[in-house]
């Protein structure tokens, strides 16, 4: 990263934070598409205060599977995987056009996320059932597929959880997996810019506006403008 631009995102539509007061912090924000958490009524409102406030709208896929808000590990086909996403996406993107703005770009939710860093299969079915969007995440077999496709690639890195030695999150449950600390947070975000195009803060923490304000503060200080993703000037 040289043009010191970035990305902060974090998840909106869950219906477990203030959507209100992350989207006046975030540039970006994954929203949840009614697979692991949200309805119709959450993503019109996180369309339409994302419009209000300029920030970019992602769509935030996953399994079906809001028993374990999109947590476990799914074995799903691919021809229903990849309907599923497209299906996720769709929904989204009708909703944000009614409220003024598009969907504009695709980032996978919790066990689906780390699933598609190493499953060749259930990767592609997400690229499939997305278009051409944007593809935002971690290194790994969606990313490669993405980048192979000629689909724009967009890294992300997160100060509010802990790295295994292979760089990879630590599985949630672990010692120093979840950094609940605003200050140590911050820190984190500024050590990670450099490499990333956005950083996340999780919005399903008590202290998620918070980390996210402390966050944005610590990167404007360190010389970063944050923009959305869909905001850069290259695009």
């Amino acid at each position: 990263m040289t043009d010191r631009t970035l990305d902060l995102n974090a998840d909106l539509g869950e219906e477990v934070t203030d959507d209100a007061a992350l989207l006046a912090v975030v540039t970006s924000a994954n929203v949840a598409c009614g697979y692991h958490a949200g309805s119709a009524a959450t993503m019109r409102a996180v369309c339409e205060g994302a419009v209000e406030r300029g920030v970019s709208v992602g769509a935030q896929v996953s399994y079906a599977d809001r028993p374990n808000f999109g947590r476990v590990a799914v074995d799903v086909a691919y021809e229903i995987l990849r309907e599923q996403v497209a299906h996720q996406v769709g929904v989204l993107s009708e909703i944000a056009v009614a409220a003024g703005t598009s969907v504009r770009y695709l980032k996978p939710h919790g066990a689906l996320y780390h699933r598609v860093l190493d499953d060749e299969e259930q990767a592609m079915a997400v690229l499939a059932g997305s278009g051409s969007l944007p593809v935002l995440g971690m290194p790994g077999e969606l990313l490669d597929q993405a980048y192979a496709a000629g689909r724009r690639v967009l890294l992300e890195g997160f100060p509010d959880r802990g790295y295994a030695g292979d760089g990879r999150l630590l599985p949630r449950g672990e010692p120093g997996a979840v950094l609940e600390d605003s200050t140590a947070i911050a820190a984190r975000a500024v050590e990670l810019a450099p490499g990333v195009d956005s950083v996340c803060v999780h919005g399903d923490t008590p202290s998620a506006v918070d980390h996210a304000r402390a966050v944005r503060a610590a990167l404007e200080t360190a010389g970063w403008r944050l923009r959305g993703l869909a905001a850069r000037p290259q695009d």
